[in-house]
């Protein structure tokens, strides 16, 4: 028999905040590169694996993406440069989808916001005036565990007190979504625009 959830996991880059690709996009034309250059080379497993699990900084992760780049975009001195222009923009926070969390949140239901990310994160939550938005936040760099490993959904349940089997995570990527159903959640895949009306249902709110 399935269990309603009674506590709700969110993914944080590509549901609570979403970015306008073209803002980098423009900054690394500028340097000779194709929008999306930068992301694809700092998401390439091997580089981005240690910054999400605790065992790089964001400063030091960023700085090997740098290096990478410096022959294409002119020397070391010039990829800094772009690597600083390209941090400035901080993406947006969809605000339908912070409405869902405060929805829940009200509704009595624990909300656990469930990121790889590094250990600076906190400081992403602080900028946007987010850090009370939650009654826990999993992230990956701090758990030396990243998604969708078992062990990680099973912390970030752990975290609001509540068995896998009685969580619902809410995400972007198909794999995270996998990882968590394998573990025992239950689990929805969300796409820019949804109005969240499927796990609402679900949660009751």
């Amino acid at each position: 028999m399935i269990q309603r959830p009674t506590a709700l996991l969110i993914d944080f880059d590509g549901v609570l905040r979403t970015f306008d690709e073209s803002e980098n996009g423009k900054i690394e034309q500028r340097y000779g590169l194709d929008p999306g250059t930068v992301l694809s080379t700092a998401l390439e497993w091997d580089r981005l694996l240690p910054a999400i699990t605790g065992r790089m900084t964001r400063a030091e992760w960023l700085a090997t993406v740098a290096a990478d780049l410096a022959d294409r975009v002119g020397g070391p001195e010039r990829a800094t440069e772009l690597m600083e222009q390209w941090q400035v923009y901080p993406g947006v926070i969809d605000p339908g989808v912070l409405a869902f969390v405060r929805d829940v949140r009200a509704a009595g239901l624990p909300v656990c916001l469930a990121t790889n990310s590094t250990m600076e994160f906190r400081d992403v939550l602080e900028d946007f005036d987010l850090t009370d938005e939650f009654d826990a936040v999993a992230v990956s760099a701090e758990l030396g565990i990243h998604k969708p490993a078992k062990e990680y959904f099973v912390a970030a349940c752990g975290l609001v007190n509540t068995p896998p089997a009685r969580c619902l995570l809410v995400d972007d990527t198909d794999r995270m979504i996998r990882g968590a159903r394998a573990a025992g959640l239950s689990a929805y895949r969300y796409t820019p625009g949804d109005d969240l009306s499927y796990p609402r249902r679900a949660l009751g709110v």
